[in-house]
């Protein structure tokens, strides 16, 4: 089977079987061209790879393109789903990839604001344009909801009741939640939907996508970032779009939401994930500790 026919067999294979998402795809479309081309240089047949040659090709990959521990966690991922691929194309008999370690990934605390940070970042977004008025509602959107921008950007109008304060989310592998948002961001939805985004539409083709932009199509994930971190530059804080999601769940549990619920808002298949939001506040856990243990209020 021809390299490219093989990609796009497999890429196919990921989204209708395996159902991961569209990003996920095209990164593991990518590292696994990076593989084939790897394994092309070193006239290796498929069925002759084994766990020393991945290994062998992770070493490649760290030495000359200096991947982190993540990136060559991702790798490995892709390279296992691959190899079942190859499986049950009848291409190998096993899969090698299982045998290799994941790398172990460095634990990082989410960066987050403070509500008071994060209203004066909202503040700075110049909405004397249309495009700019836009940008504000999906911020809003994006931090009342606890969206992931991926999921902002493919949003529908049809998966938002304003009236209710619900949306509809496709997240990660394409799964489907109910999350919601406030009242500030139904307000700006609502001038959004009346006054904006027809303007935006024009004349041209319609759309069912919520934000688009001056084209009247879906706007772009990079779109999104570059107009954020110009606001974010002149509020003087963070320029990563996704901490208004770190900060969305940060302020739940700050506000006494329980982890459960957090993680049904926030789209997480394990909870796991959720409880690092709980490592982030060590002012709050201090204020307890000190609560419950009031002979430390004395101590230095």
């Amino acid at each position: 089977m021809e390299k490219n026919d093989l990609l796009a067999k497999f890429c196919s294979r990921l989204v209708a079987v395996e159902r991961r998402s569209l990003l996920t795809r095209e990164c593991y479309r990518l590292e696994i061209r990076r593989f084939l081309d790897f394994l092309s240089a070193e006239q290796k047949p498929l069925d002759g790879v084994d766990a020393v040659f991945l290994s062998a090709y992770l070493t490649m990959r760290r030495n000359n393109d200096k991947i982190d521990p993540r990136t060559a966690a991702k790798a490995v991922s892709a390279l296992r789903s691959f190899f079942r691929f190859a499986m049950d194309e009848g291409l190998v008999k096993d899969n090698p990839a299982f045998l290799l370690e994941s790398p172990k990934r460095k634990a990082r605390l989410p960066e987050v604001m403070d509500i008071k940070i994060v209203e004066e970042l909202l503040s700075k977004v110049d909405t004397s344009t249309p495009l700019g008025m836009r940008d504000k509602c999906l911020f809003e959107l994006i931090y009342s909801a606890g969206l992931r921008v991926s999921e902002a950007v493919g949003l529908n109008i049809k998966d938002i009741d304003i009236d209710s304060g619900t949306a509809k989310v496709k997240g990660k592998g394409n799964k489907e939640r109910i999350t919601l948002f406030g009242a500030s961001a139904a307000e700006k939805l609502t001038e959004y939907l009346r006054d904006v985004r027809p303007k935006l539409a024009g004349k041209a083709k319609k759309s069912n996508a919520l934000f688009i932009g001056r084209n009247g199509k879906r706007l772009s994930r990079k779109g999104i970032w570059k107009n954020y971190a110009k606001s974010a530059a002149i509020a003087g804080t963070s320029s990563h779009l996704h901490t208004l999601r770190h900060s969305f769940a940060t302020g739940l549990l700050k506000g006494g939401a329980d982890l459960r619920t957090v993680q049904a808002l926030l789209g997480h298949a394990d909870l796991s994930t959720t409880q690092i939001y709980t490592h982030v506040d060590v002012g709050v856990l201090r204020e307890n500790h000190r609560r419950f243990l009031p002979r430390l209020r004395t101590a230095k």
